[in-house]
Order: structure tokens, then sequence, then C-alpha cells
């Protein structure tokens, strides 16, 4: 029996006593939702009750179990908590349900419906009853959210690192390569780069210091794949690095988050610690003769720094600046060395490829994409979070049955909510109701001349401005910019100021032709994928909603109403004349007797939106 073997024997022996299992989610979302406070509550509650409670598992241990997960994708819906084996989700708990889930659901086997995910008046038991969780196909998040991330036992109880060892033992690092190749296996950080290419190109290099580097420095706005993976199995992540460096034959390797993501760092680093301790990473790895050794750094949080070369010179302790290519970093990376770089959610897919074998990741998805890519599902959709589907998945499934529809700006579902999707944050550009039967993969968005991206999808209802949104990205894209090349530094700078002009209506005709002509001249002489892909979002909105710019330049009206300087507030005969708002006004811009009609003096006006909010006749409207 293998050391592995014996560990997983040990875990599951010990949990075969307990008799339940409770999980609280402790990802990003809901601890700044309260759920470590619900952790300690349960745990009070549960010494009050004389209820044996279980922290850290043992064989000898016996009662029920308490322990800590990370993020299961309904982010909105949390704190969470799953009791186990009876598969039951409970939602907004607060510290103050503690005892009643102890007393209820764990003494007496009861079912509380008002915790249960709800929807339409529906009450959900557990996560495989919910169209969120049950519409999607879980390969990289299968694990996040029921095991203790910050627990290897549990990890390698369910099969973990028996790919690494695999490979480490009984393959040559060449097979590794071919194996990938030919699983088809393309990044999931950008472009879709076939990640089995990258990985024979380092391998064939001469030297024999070589690296392996995980980019997990995602800075979209609104992406938190990386992160979710991180925090909720990191050992999953350092099991397809450990592949990875057999495959290549390098002995050393790098983590690279963003500081900004505390938990992702945490658990990171003490994956790697109790992957040493148990001697998967360090010398004689598996007593194959493989030697990896995995550091943790922290990047400063540079979105710039998510280029390659950008995040080598980070590492090396120089300026996060990105260098022009060749040579590729496979040829020449970190420290000079050959480097394979993939993102997170990449590594953490080898480990399926591996156990379950080429054809059955190649049924997954279409043959150009095989497998599934988890995205950030943001926006004016009822239910947002984290999700994965197979690549080939369209947005319509995505938006409309895993989501479950778009949003007016009061919360509500409503048909023809839908105005267009940002897919690939600033990077991506913007698909529209033309495009929500396209499958999403990596060859079929390249040719609307959008992009993947690291998998972001913000959705728009028809209250948002497309060319408030370009300008929110442009915003991102400049602030981001190194400032290394002419074009990238003062090309997006310029960018944004047309657009400002546009949203302000401060803007001519020719303002038009020429953020065009800048947007084209710095996608094609930018020097790093930042510049060339910044002006992806002003391009698109352009192509599919030029009409909004035109309305913005020539009629001076913002046709969404939420640019505040192309817009009036009026007073329609709904008005009661209550004065509410004229007392709230900060500007005292609204005048009127008691009972009467009143009016908004346009000249005063500051467009704060504040009478609208107080207003309890929705009298005043937004032109």
């Amino acid at each position: 029996m293998s050391n592995l073997e014996t560990i997983a024997e040990s875990y599951q022996t010990a949990l075969k006593k307990i008799t339940k299992r409770i999980i609280v989610c402790a990802g990003t979302g809901c601890v700044a939702n309260g759920s470590l406070q619900v952790y300690d509550a349960l745990l009070k509650e549960a010494k009050d009750l004389k209820i044996a409670v279980v922290i850290n598992l043992e064989k000898e241990n016996k009662g029920v179990f308490l322990s800590k997960s990370a993020c299961q994708g309904l982010c909105q819906r949390g704190p969470r908590v799953i009791i186990s084996p009876d598969g039951i989700l409970y939602t907004k708990v607060k510290p103050e349900d503690a005892k009643e889930i102890l007393e209820r659901s764990v003494l007496k086997n009861e079912v509380i419906e008002r915790l249960c995910y709800n929807e339409e008046g529906k009450h959900y038991k557990g996560l495989a009853e919910i169209p969120f969780f049950n519409k999607q196909c879980r390969i990289v998040t299968k694990q996040c959210g029921f095991i203790d991330p910050e627990n290897i036992d549990e990890y390698i109880s369910e099969g973990g690192y028996k790919a690494a060892q695999k490979v480490c033992k009984t393959m040559d690092a060449k097979q590794v390569c071919d194996l990938i190749t030919e699983a088809n296996l393309r990044g999931k950080g950008g472009g879709g780069f076939p990640a089995g290419k990258k990985w024979e190109a380092t391998r064939i290099q001469k030297e024999p210091k070589k690296y392996v580097i995980c980019n997990g420095d995602e800075g979209d706005p609104g992406a938190f794949m990386d992160r979710s993976v991180m925090e909720g199995n990191p050992h999953s992540v350092i099991e397809g690095m450990i592949i990875a460096s057999k495959g290549v034959g390098a002995d050393e390797g790098y983590v690279y988050v963003r500081t900004e993501y505390a938990f992702a760092v945490e658990r990171m680093k003490k994956a790697v610690k109790e992957a040493q301790a148990r001697g998967i990473l360090g010398k004689n790895i598996f007593d194959s003769g493989h030697d990896f050794t995995l550091h943790v750094m922290e990047g400063a949080g540079a979105f710039v720094c998510g280029e390659a070369t950008a995040m080598i010179a980070s590492i090396e302790g120089k300026r996060g600046m990105p260098k022009p290519k060749p040579p590729r970093v496979s040829e020449s990376g970190l420290w000079g060395k050959p480097t394979v770089l993939n993102n997170v959610e990449t590594f953490a897919s080898v480990p399926y490829i591996i156990n379950e074998g080429i054809e059955a990741f190649k049924k997954i998805g279409p043959a150009n994409s095989p497998g599934t890519k988890t995205f950030a599902l943001t926006g004016y959709v009822k239910n947002s979070g984290l999700i994965e589907v197979p690549f080939g998945t369209t947005l319509r499934h995505i938006i409309f049955d895993i989501a479950g529809g778009v949003v007016n700006s009061k919360g509500e579902v409503e048909e023809g909510a839908f105005k267009a999707v940002q897919i690939g944050g600033p990077s991506g550009g913007c698909l529209t109701a033309e495009h929500l039967d396209l499958p999403i993969d990596f060859d079929s968005i390249k040719k609307i001349d959008a992009m993947v991206g690291s998998g972001g999808l913000v959705v728009m209802n028809q209250g948002n401005c497309m060319v408030n949104a370009a300008k929110f990205f442009m915003q991102f894209t400049q602030n981001e910019s190194c400032g290394k090349c002419v074009l990238c530094r003062e090309g997006t700078k310029q960018m944004l100021l047309m657009l400002e002009d546009i949203t302000t209506g401060r803007a001519t005709p020719d303002t038009l032709v020429y953020l065009e002509q800048l947007a084209r001249t710095v996608k094609k002489g930018s020097l790093c994928g930042l510049g060339q892909a910044a002006p992806n979002p002003v391009l698109s909105t352009l192509k599919y909603f030029r009409h909004e710019y035109e309305a913005h330049i020539n009629e001076k009206k913002c046709p969404a109403g939420e640019c505040k300087d192309l817009s009036n507030y009026y007073i329609t005969d709904k008005c009661r004349g209550c004065t509410l708002c004229s007392l709230k006004c900060p500007a005292k811009a609204i005048s009127g007797e008691q009972r009467k009609k009143h009016s908004i003096d346009q000249n005063k006006c500051l467009k704060c939106g504040v009478c609208i909010t107080v207003c309890k006749f929705q009298a005043i409207e937004k032109k």
C-alpha cells in the first residue's frame, strides 16, 4: 500500500465514525457576510446542547464533524451551510440560526425550510435540486465548497495526488507532454494557447534548470474564478504544477498570487507546507527520483503582471513591465531559464485528464476546445456567482437557465431586459442578443473579435449605457497601463478623454472618427496584451451600439438615461405635492406648493437622483 493509500484509508476510516458533518462556507464572500461568526455560534451552541463536536478529524473521534470549506459559487446567498450526508443546503444563515440548525437538522433530521434556497415560492432542499447548480458541469470546482481546503488528508482521500504520483513514477517527460497535447487542453487564462505545445516547447530546451509558474494574478474587474479555486482546492493547483514540472523537466516553481487575495495566499502557503510535510513536494517526491520545490509569491496587484514577461520581472524583484518577444518564456523566462507558465484553472484541470483519461476529457465540450470553463457571472442577472460549464455552452443557457434570467433596475426578472454581456473583462468585447446562441469557445468567440479571456461575464440590461460601459473598462486599462510603450500609455489616456467628452455632451462628430482610428492604432501597435486588448470594449460597442454613441454626440442624449450630464429630471402629473422631494433635494432645485404639482429648476439640479429615490408616487422621471 502506497503512502497516499494509507492516508486516504485512515481519513475515510475516521470519517465513518462521524454521525453528521456541518460544512460552513469560508470563502471570501461568505466570510464578508459573517460566516465565521456562524461557525463560532455553531461551536458555542453545540457545547451548550452537549453535542460532541469534532474539529480535527482523527480515527478515535466520534460525533458531529464541523469544518470549513470555500466558495460553492452562489455568492449572493451566503453565508451557506451544508448538512451532510443529508445533502441539505442552508443559505443566508445568521449566527442566531445556529441553535435551530443543531436542534432540528442535526438532532432531529429535520429540514428548516425558511433557510433553504427558495425561488418563486419553491424551496430546494439541496444543491442537486437547484437549477443554478444542476445545470453546470463541474470538474475544476467539483470539490470546492465541500472539502476542507486546509486539510491535505481530505484531498488525498478524494483521490488527490494519485495523478501526480502516476506521472512521476511511470511516465517520462515526453509522454506527459504528448498526453496533454493529445488531450488538447488549452490555456484558460486568456487566448487559449494549447498547453501541451507550451510544455513541449519548454521541455526540448537544453538548459537543465527550468521553472513552472502558476499565474494567480487575476485582475479583471469582477473576476474571481482563480481566487475561488485557490481558496477552495489549492492542492489541485499544486498537483497540476507537479505534473507540469515532470513534463518539462523543472525542479522549481512559483505560484504568483495577487496580495489582495488574502485567503488564497494563506491557503496556498499552507497547502505547500502540508505537501512538503507529506513528501509530495521537495526532493525525490513519491520516491520517483523527481524533485520539485514550490514557492508562493504575492504580487502587488498590477494588472499588467498578468502578462507572462511582466510577471517574471516581478518575481525577479524588478518592476512588472512586459518585454518584447521573441524570445518566448519557454526559451528564456525566469532568470533567463526555460519556463512554462499557465493559470490556476489550467493547472487544476490536469489531474482530471490523467485520472479519467484523454477520451473522457475530450467528450466534454467541442473538439477544438474540450473540457470546461469557469466564469464569474456578475451584473444584472437573478443569480450571480461562480459557474463552470463545458466549452461550447451558449450564453443563452448561462444567462437564462443557470443565472435565472436578466433583471431590471428593481431586481425583477423581466423579458426583454437583456442588452449585452461583456466577456473577458477589459480585454474582451461586447456580445449582444444576436450572440446568445453562439457557442462559447476560444475559436467561435475569436471570430467575432472578442475573447473568452480569463472568464469574466458582466451582464447588462436596457438601463445600461454602452458608452459608459466602454468608459468604465477604458478607465481601468488606462490606470493599469505600465507606461512602457507610447501607444498604450498615451493612447488609452486620449481614448478615455474622448469617451468622457461623449458622455458629458462635449463631443463632436469628429470625436467618433478620431476615437475609432486611435482604438485601432493602439490595438495594432501596443507592446503587450494589455494595450493590444484595451480598445476591445470600445471597438465592440462601436460595432453593435454605434447609434448610442451618435445619440450622445448628435442629440446630446443618453438613450439609457445613465449619463447624468445628458439626463434631466421631470416631475409628472402623478405628483401629489407632498413636498418630500423638495425637502430632500440638496440643491433646493425643486419648488411648489403643498398638494400641487412641483417643478425642477434644471439649472440648479445636480442630477443626483435623490428625488426619484424618496418619491412615494413614482412621479419623477429621468429623460
